[in-house]
Order: C-alpha cells, then sequence, then structure tokens
C-alpha cells in the first residue's frame, strides 16, 4: 500500500509539533506497535533528544508571545523535520521516491507551521494566557491522536489532517486583520527600543 496518506498527516503534525512526531514513531516502532517506523526514528539518541525537545516545546508553546518567538525560531525547522520525516518513511516503505516523499511532507509541514504561527498571534492578542494553554494541549493531543491513527488507518488520518489545514487556513484569513494589528503594534515596539537604544526621542503617536 502507498505510504503517501501517512507522509501527508506526518507532514500535517510536524507543522504543529515536529518533535512529538518524531517521538511518537520512533516509540511506535521500539515498541513493535507499527513497521511503518523508519529504523533511524528508533534510535536511542533520536528518541532522546526528541523527547528533551518536546517537553521544552510543551512549556514554550503555552507561554503568551514565547509561543509565537518559538514558532518563528521553527519555521524553518519544523518544514526541514517534516520533509526529512517524510523521506524516510518513503525509504523505509519503498513505495513512494523518496524526493517526492520529502516534499509532500515539508511543504504541507510548511503550511500547517504557518497556520500554527498565524492563529498564536492572533491568539496573542488577548493578554490572558488560558487561550494558550487551552490551545497548546489540543494541538499536542491532537497531533498525538493523529499519528497514532495514521498507523493504523492511513487514508482516513489524511482526510483528516487535510480536513484540519483547510480550516486552519480559512480561520488565519479570517483573522487576518487582527494578526496585521498585533504585527504593526510589533514593529512599532521594537522601533522605539531601537531609537531608546540609540539615545533618540519616541514621538508620541499622532492623533
Amino acid at each position: 500500500m502507498s505510504v503517501l496518506p501517512l507522509v501527508f498527516t506526518s507532514g500535517w503534525a510536524s507543522g504543529i509539533n515536529a518533535y512529538a512526531v518524531v517521538l511518537l514513531l520512533g516509540l511506535l516502532g521500539v515498541t513493535g506497535v507499527t513497521d511503518e517506523a523508519p529504523a533511524a526514528l528508533q534510535r536511542p539518541d533520536v528518541l532522546i533528544a526528541a523527547g528533551v525537545l518536546f517537553v521544552v516545546e510543551a512549556i514554550a508553546d503555552k507561554i503568551p508571545y514565547v509561543d509565537s518567538v518559538w514558532d518563528s525560531v521553527h519555521t524553518v525547522i519544523r518544514p526541514v523535520a517534516g520533509g526529512v520525516v517524510a523521506a524516510l518513511l518513503a525509504g523505509h516503505s519503498g513505495s513512494l521516491p523518496e524526493l517526492a516523499a520529502g516534499a509532500v511532507g515539508g511543504s504541507t509541514a510548511l503550511l500547517s507551521h504557518l497556520v500554527k504561527a498565524g492563529t498564536r498571534i492572533a491568539v496573542n492578542t488577548s493578554p490572558e494566557p488560558a487561550s494558550n494553554i487551552v490551545l497548546s494541549l489540543v494541538e499536542d493531543l491532537g497531533v498525538a491522536g493523529l499519528i497514532v491513527f495514521a498507523v493504523f488507518h492511513p487514508v482516513a488520518a489524511a482526510v483528516i489532517a487535510g480536513t484540519l489545514l483547510a480550516a486552519g487556513v480559512t480561520l488565519v484569513i479570517v483573522l487576518w486583520s487582527r494578526i496585521r494589528r498585533y504585527l504593526r503594534r510589533r514593529r512599532a515596539r521594537r522601533e522605539e527600543k531601537r531609537l531608546a537604544a540609540a539615545g533618540g526621542e519616541v514621538l508620541p503617536p499622532a492623533g
């Protein structure tokens, strides 16, 4: 059977939490739950590194504004991880060229990452931390549940991942005006800090 549905789902999940994807697939392979996990993901050093980084992300992802900084840092990391995991899955299966799988996994991870980052920016316009914590928990549980589900039902999981991706893109488009206001305020604060550091005078906003 083609590994493409699993590649697509792992790409979507990597854009949300790449470390969780690596950790889960590795653990599912080590414990013998699935034969779909590539050997490279089952190595002890990979599992330990993924576990530590997963814990760090689980904390950073629940703190307002810290989560957006973390997302910025991972704009490259998550798509690359999605592409690498996809290529490893394809190489392990042998039913899909690794380059094609990497392209699918990486591009899907990039898109889902942008959806996550945009959603977090919109959420950070609210000063309370509860929404960040709830959203982060939902993302963590969603990634874990869908990866495990994809191992046993790859096509159904890919349909769910595609639906979530489309819904996320739609949500970001709807929230785009709020996101733009946040980005403008952040640029203004950076400019104020730059002027203050340079000894310049910060003029009050017009109006």
